[in-house]
């Protein structure tokens, strides 16, 4: 987990120099180290990388996000209060141009109410509060604008997030889902994570041609235009919209 690989040269070397005590001691004549072995000889696994979720659940989508060191997903968490000041309370040591975008979100939950299935009441008399877990690791960028968007419409319509979908993309306040970078480590993240299913802006499709061709054989990629899309592909139970009618040439 890190961009060069002078701490794994390291890592080696601390086997390398245990191998040869335990040669040297007579406790052994050859070594071999296999997969199982690691814990013995480095001790406990110093990097937690986080998994999909095991159930869809209510108020928590799966963001993705990039670092020098490679991709990985984070989760997205969001709780509505009663009986507390409207507000939007936001936590997790977030970056402004990420509660921009939980507040972009917010008003795009307050203006499609209708639409989303939200009752008005959700949002009187009610506050909200969005949560992006390891507080300690300092977040910023727009691209996990429509992972907010999503736990916070499905805390407000009690709709559960799927929890084999990762997804990507800066929203607007009208719901359009604008390009992001890095989508090959954050692809490459996701997958480690056990997650298949990935949405991506439209405009992004361009990279995905920079993926091994193995990561996009094992992996699903839906690109959307707003998150009317993503909320078809995010959330459970979402109905398909109803297709137009073709007007025959009497009706036109």
């Amino acid at each position: 987990r890190e961009a060069g690989v002078r701490n794994l040269e390291r890592e080696l070397g601390s086997i390398a120099r245990k191998s040869a005590r335990k040669i040297a001691s007579g406790e052994a004549e050859t070594v071999h180290v296999a997969q199982s072995d690691i814990r013995e000889f480095l001790g406990q696994p110093k990097v937690h990388p986080e998994k999909k979720l095991e159930d869809d659940t209510v108020g928590v989508s799966t963001g993705m996000y990039y670092t020098p060191a490679g991709g990985d997903i984070m989760l997205v968490e969001c709780s509505v209060t009663r009986g507390v000041k409207e507000d939007l309370v936001l936590t997790g040591q977030l970056g402004d141009v990420m509660k921009e975008s939980a507040r972009a979100a917010l008003t795009y939950a307050r203006t499609r109410a209708e639409l989303l299935g939200i009752p008005e009441s959700r949002f009187t008399g009610n506050g909200m509060h969005i949560h992006v877990p390891a507080g300690a690791v300092p977040k910023e960028g727009p691209s996990a604008g429509i992972a907010m968007a999503m736990a916070l419409v499905s805390a407000l319509s009690g709709r559960a997030v799927r929890h084999d979908v990762a997804m990507t993309g800066e929203i607007t306040l009208t719901g359009r889902v604008m390009p992001i970078g890095g989508v090959k480590e954050k692809v490459l993240g996701a997958q480690r994570a056990g997650i298949s299913k990935i949405i991506l802006p439209a405009e992004n499709a361009g990279d995905l041609e920079d993926l091994p061709e193995d990561v996009q054989a094992a992996s699903e990629f839906i690109l959307v235009e707003n998150l009317e899309e993503v909320m078809r592909a995010a959330l459970a139970g979402v109905p398909e919209p109803e297709s137009t009618p073709e007007l025959t040439s009497e009706a036109r």
